[in-house]
């Protein structure tokens, strides 16, 4: 007895430990597949464990909006049915990004194997796998847009959004929701190239140049002089393009984002 309440034992009963695991199982499949995948907090210098501690942090926050249907056991075969089709989803909403960034390293190392710096290599941390200092270079321009435009926090509001546009159990996603994934990868990967190719242009009337020079001089060394030319040039078409080059970054971020809202509603329509 205290101030005249009786304080009554807080008890807690299997079910509803049960209800509980139930009730964060299900965020937490879509959320960790989206972690994994997303940009940034993907890479493989993000220790597991700062990215296990982040899943279960936001499935705790995004649990409320997360309604699974009351009959849908974790250990049954629906059950399994819906958990792979959840990480296939969190997977998704973080890979149509991750791919803007991955189109931005393409359009870096062909800019770097036009004017010569192929051979130049750095270890990119997102994949801890060797790659041209240009398209680290580019990775590095979309990381710095991509914070400074808050594109985590949208990112991470469609997520939320997709919890009410793609509920647990009763979205439909389909050979539609693959193609329209694969279908903006190759968009992407296109518009990455379309960046790469007014410098690729530039680079080429260089190369013709040396070429046609070589030809009416045969005894200059092409290698000795051509090769300070071109990386000379490429980084004098690199500077005056510099500010074309960051609008075409963060068209690409921006469609990115874009299109993973259109996705989760075009998903959306289809669910029963």
């Amino acid at each position: 007895m205290t101030g005249g309440i009786l304080m009554q034992p807080l008890v807690v009963d299997a079910a509803d430990i049960s209800s509980w695991v139930s009730r964060l199982w299900w965020p937490v499949i879509r959320i960790g597949g989206f972690v994994a995948s997303a940009p940034v907090i993907s890479a493989a210098t993000v220790p597991v464990r700062v990215k296990a501690v982040l899943t279960v942090a936001v499935a705790f926050l995004l649990a409320p909006a997360a309604h699974a249907p009351a009959d849908l056991s974790i250990f049954s075969a629906a059950g399994f049915l819906t958990a792979a089709q959840e990480l296939l989803i969190g997977v998704s909403i973080g890979m149509v990004v991750q791919l803007a960034f991955e189109a931005l390293t393409l359009a870096g190392q062909t800019v770097a194997t036009t004017m010569g710096l192929g051979f130049a290599t750095l270890v990119d941390p997102q994949r801890g796998a060797n790659t041209a200092v240009l398209g680290q270079l580019f990775m590095v321009f979309a990381v710095l847009t991509y914070l400074a435009t808050d594109g985590q926090l949208a990112l991470i509001a469609a997520l939320a959004h997709s919890f009410q546009s793609l509920p647990i159990g009763a979205a439909r996603v389909d050979e539609a929701w693959l193609l329209a994934v694969v279908t903006w990868g190759g968009r992407i990967f296109e518009t990455g190239l379309m960046i790469a190719l007014p410098a690729v242009i530039a680079l080429l009337i260089v190369n013709l140049a040396l070429g046609v020079v070589t030809r009416a001089a045969p005894q200059l060394n092409l290698f000795g002089v051509g090769f300070p030319i071109t990386l000379l040039a490429g980084f004098v078409v690199l500077y005056a393009g510099m500010d074309g080059l960051m609008a075409g970054i963060a068209s690409v971020i921006h469609s990115a984002l874009a299109a993973v809202v259109q996705m989760t509603s075009v998903a959306a329509a289809r669910v029963p």
